[in-house]
């Protein structure tokens, strides 16, 4: 086998059998292989690994393999872009759009890897910042989403937008999801956002449950930095979400800037992903309601 991957991460919950099942043969086919394998501090997988505070372990890694569902995937993306670490990403979760890898086939998926045969595929990151009125800052970085939310049920929340120093508008409503590529196919899609190749540099603004029927999502160049203010209304709290992560709530008259991160995620897939046969796999897309899955091949054909 090459040696391009010579120290492998593997990032998932331990306190889950339907996880830890799957860890468990990665790392001892790895450690057949002759891989150094790491594991974060704690990890528990009945099998000695070399233990690395999980703040660094991108930092050591030469590749990042995350078992469980998207939002596994998602915390390790968090890890992995600090050092540029390609990730890798196995599905053991309900949907596995970004774990595409099923445990069945992922230690013939892992061989293909490590011998170099896959696909290599940037990603879109976006920096997100909440600056309150005294300037001070709390920012992340997301590989889905970023999201301005309402806390309480029942208080709609008014805000205004500007797209690279322009006034866009100002809503009323739940809150306004801003969507990578990758995130197209999340939270943004159930608002009705639009699906977006990965490839794309652009992302999507799509209200959440807009006051009026004519606040409609938006794709614009990845390269214009979105800003958001919160608007004084009684009673009314917001926090923001970073790929489902709360990094803070938001008062009115603070600001929320979305911008392109200079980082990009690397995801490798096995050789032969497409990324259209994932949308017809897991979301059903292009799928007839009135005809039965069994009536459709692989391919749509009837």
């Amino acid at each position: 086998m090459k040696n391009e991957f010579n120290t492998i991460a593997i990032v998932g919950r331990d306190d889950d059998p339907r996880v830890t099942e799957p860890m468990t043969r990665l790392a001892e086919y790895l450690i057949n292989a002759g891989r150094d394998v790491i594991a974060a501090a704690g990890v528990s997988l009945g099998i000695a690994l070399r233990e690395v505070e999980e703040t660094g372990l991108a930092a050591e890694a030469d590749l990042m393999i995350a078992v469980g569902g998207d939002g596994t995937m998602l915390y390790a993306a968090g890890l992995a872009q600090r050092q540029a670490v390609p990730l890798l990403g196995i599905n053991r979760g309900r949907l596995g759009f970004l774990a595409d890898i099923t445990p069945d086939e992922m230690l013939v998926s892992l061989g293909r890897v490590l011998d170099g045969d896959y696909k290599r595929e940037l990603r879109l990151l976006l920096k997100a910042s909440i600056v309150d009125g005294n300037g001070e800052t709390q920012s992340a970085v997301a590989l889905n989403d970023v999201v301005l939310q309402r806390r309480e049920s029942g208080r709609l929340l008014d805000f205004s937008t500007r797209i690279g120093g322009r006034y866009v508008n100002t809503h009323s409503g739940d809150g306004l999801i801003v969507a990578t590529p990758t995130g197209s196919t999340a939270y943004s899609l159930s608002c009705g956002g639009p699906i977006m190749e990965p490839a794309l540099d652009a992302v999507a603004i799509v209200p959440i449950c807009p006051h009026t029927l004519s606040d409609r999502p938006i794709v614009i160049p990845a390269d214009q930095q979105i800003e958001v203010t919160l608007l004084e209304r009684t009673d009314s709290r917001a926090e923001v979400i970073v790929d489902g992560r709360s990094i803070g709530e938001i008062s009115a008259g603070d600001r929320l800037l979305i911008s392109r991160s200079e980082q990009r995620i690397t995801l490798l897939h096995p050789s032969g992903y497409d990324y259209y046969e994932t949308l017809r796999a897991k979301l059903h897309w292009g799928l007839d309601s009135r005809m039965r899955h069994s009536d459709v091949d692989v391919g749509g054909n009837s």
